[in-house]
C-alpha cells in the first residue's frame, strides 16, 4: 500500500487554504497550521489588529479556484460577493457642487468582486474541515524547520511546559512544506538559512487607516440595495494627488473605507485629530455626509495606522521539500486588487508544475511506500526550480504595476491625458478585436496572461499612440491646418482691435 505525499502548509488565509484544498485534491496527506485563533470565529484579530482592507477578487482568484477541482467552492465563494463594475470618482467641481463621476474598469462591462476577507476564509475553511485528508491547526507558531531533514517545530497551545509555563515544542515531519504565512513570513525566514535566496523590502512613503459607512436603515424597503448610502457597483476613490480615500461595499451594506496617506500628513492630524473633518472636507468632499465627524476622529484614534509594504525575493524554494506563495513570496500594496489574486494564481501555476513533474511513474514497476516518496522527490525538485523560474518574473511585475496604480488612483483618474489614453484603447479593442489591443487594466483584472507580458504590452501600446499622436502632428496637412488657423486667429484679433480703436 503506498504512501501519501505529507503536504504542510504553514498559513490559513485564502492563499493557503486554496494550496491545502489543491493538495488534498490530488490525495495528499494535508496539515493546516495557523498562528491565530480558528479564522471563523468572531473574536480572532487579524495580524494588524484590524479588520483590513477588503478584498477584491477578480479572474486570477477566479480561475485558481475554478481549477480546484472542488466541485461548490467557486459558487459557495462567489455567493458572498459584490460586482464592482468600476471606479466611482468623487469631487467638487470649481462651482463648489459635489460630483461623483463613474469609470468602468472595462469596455465589455467585466467587473471585479468585492468580498468580505474573514467570510471569504470561512468558506475555503469550511470546505477544507469537511475533506478526511486535511488536518487544522490553529494557535501554532511556526519556531523553527529544517528543510534537508524534512522536520519542522511548532509551539502548540495545549502543550505547556510546568517550569517556563510558556507553550512546548512539537515536532512534525513532511515531505513539502508551502509558506503562504504572509509577508513576514517564517518559513521564508527559516528557508533563507538553506537557499541563497535575494530579497528586498521597501515601505512606500504612505500609512493607512480604517473607516467605516454604516448601512442605511431601511425599514419596510424590501429593494435590497436601499441599504447602501452609495452605490453598491463601484469602488469610490476620492483622490488627493497625494493621497486618497476609498470606499468599498460588503453585504450588509456597510463601505469598509481606507485613507492613504503620507507619514507627515498622519502625524500632524495625529497631533491634533480634532482637525481631521476639516481634511477631509477640504480634501473629501462629501465623506462627512456618510461619516459623523465624530465617527471619523473616534476611527482615527482606535485604528491603527499601518504600514505599506513592498517584498521581492528570489527563488522561491529550497529542493524538494520547501516553497513559498502569495505575500510571503511578494507582498504588494494593495492598490491593484492583486495581491490575494496573484497569491491564488501562485497555487495554481505551482500545482500545474507540479502535475507535469511529480505524477506517478508510467512504467509499470511497482513503487510503494517510503521508496515511492523518495523517488518523487528529484521530480518536485525540478518542479519547484522551474516554478521559481517562471514565477518570479510575473511577481516582480505585479509589484511594479501595484506601485504603479497608486499614482493612477489617486491623481490620474482626473487627467485628460488618461481618460484619453483610455477612450483610445477600449475603442481599438471593441472597434478592431483582431489588433488585440486592450487597457492595461483589463489584462491584469480580467486576463490570465502574465504580469511581465503585460508590462510590456502595456509600454508598446504606450510608445505606439505616442507616435501616432506625433505622426498626426508633424503631418503636413495637420501642420498647413494648424498655420491656417493660427493666421486666421491672428487677422481676426487684429480686425477687432482696430474696430475698438485700439490701433
Amino acid at each position: 500500500m503506498s504512501v501519501p505525499q505529507k503536504t504542510v502548509i504553514v498559513g490559513a488565509g485564502p492563499v493557503g487554504s486554496l494550496a491545502a484544498l489543491y493538495a488534498a485534491q490530488r490525495g495528499h496527506e494535508v496539515e493546516l497550521y495557523e498562528l491565530r485563533p480558528d479564522l471563523r470565529n468572531p473574536g480572532t484579530i487579524p495580524l494588524n489588529f484590524t479588520k483590513s482592507i477588503n478584498l477584491a477578487i477578480s479572474e486570477r482568484g477566479i480561475n485558481a479556484m475554478r481549477h480546484a477541482g472542488h466541485p461548490s467552492l467557486l459558487k459557495t465563494v462567489m455567493a458572498g460577493t459584490i460586482p464592482m463594475q468600476g471606479r466611482m470618482i468623487h469631487g467638487r467641481s470649481p462651482l463648489g457642487e459635489l460630483y461623483d463621476h463613474a469609470q468602468n474598469y472595462d469596455a465589455k462591462g467585466r467587473a471585479i468582486y468585492a468580498i468580505d476577507r474573514s467570510g471569504m476564509n470561512e468558506r475555503l475553511l469550511n470546505v477544507l474541515d469537511s475533506m478526511p485528508n486535511v488536518k487544522l491547526f490553529f494557535n501554532h507558531k511556526l519556531t523553527g524547520a529544517d528543510f534537508r531533514t524534512q522536520h519542522a517545530w511548532f509551539e502548540a497551545p495545549d502543550t505547556v511546559s510546568s517550569s517556563s509555563g510558556r507553550p512546548t515544542e512539537i515536532e512534525i515531519t513532511f515531505d513539502l512544506m508551502i509558506g503562504a504565512d504572509g509577508a513576514h513570513s517564517a518559513v521564508r525566514y527559516h528557508m533563507m538559512k538553506f537557499t541563497r535566496m535575494d530579497y528586498q523590502q521597501e515601505y512606500i512613503d504612505t500609512l493607512w487607516c480604517e473607516f467605516h459607512i454604516e448601512p442605511r436603515v431601511a425599514a419596510g424597503n424590501s429593494d435590497p440595495w436601499s441599504k447602501f448610502r452609495i452605490s453598491p457597483n463601484h469602488l469610490h476613490i476620492w483622490p488627493g494627488k497625494d493621497f486618497m480615500f476609498i470606499a468599498i461595499p460588503s453585504e450588509d451594506g456597510s463601505f469598509t473605507c481606507t485613507l492613504f496617506l503620507p507619514s507627515k500628513e498622519f502625524s500632524d492630524l495625529e497631533n491634533d485629530p480634532t482637525k481631521l473633518p476639516s481634511f477631509f472636507d477640504q480634501n473629501f468632499p462629501g465623506v462627512t455626509d456618510l461619516i459623523s465627524r465624530e465617527g471619523l476622529i473616534e476611527s482615527f484614534k482606535q485604528n491603527p495606522h499601518l504600514p505599506l509594504i513592498s517584498l521581492k525575493c528570489r527563488p522561491y524554494h529550497y529542493g524538494s521539500s520547501g516553497v513559498i506563495v502569495g505575500d510571503a513570496a511578494h507582498a504588494m500594496v494593495p492598490f491593484y486588487g492583486q495581491g490575494m489574486n496573484a497569491g491564488m494564481e501562485d497555487v495554481r501555476i505551482l500545482f500545474s508544475i507540479l502535475d507535469k513533474h511529480v505524477e506517478v511513474q508510467e512504467d509499470n514497476s511497482p513503487i510503494d511506500g517510503y521508496d515511492k516518496i523518495t523517488s518523487s522527490a528529484p521530480r518536485r525538485a525540478q518542479a519547484l526550480t522551474e516554478y521559481s523560474t517562471v514565477r518570479a518574473p510575473d511577481a516582480h511585475a505585479i509589484n511594479e504595476l501595484a506601485l504603479q496604480n497608486y499614482v493612477e488612483m489617486r491623481a490620474s483618474v482626473l487627467s485628460k491625458r488618461y481618460r484619453l489614453r483610455k477612450f483610445l484603447e477600449e475603442y481599438m479593442s471593441v472597434r478592431f478585436p483582431n489588433f488585440g489591443w486592450h487597457t492595461k487594466y483589463s489584462r491584469v483584472s480580467f486576463s490570465n496572461e502574465g504580469y511581465s507580458d503585460i508590462m510590456r504590452k502595456s509600454e508598446d501600446q504606450g510608445k505606439i499612440l505616442l507616435r501616432t499622436f506625433l505622426a498626426c502632428a508633424t503631418s503636413p496637412i495637420v501642420v498647413s491646418l494648424f498655420v491656417f488657423g493660427y493666421r486666421h486667429r491672428r487677422s481676426v484679433l487684429s480686425a477687432a482691435a482696430r474696430l475698438c480703436g485700439f490701433r
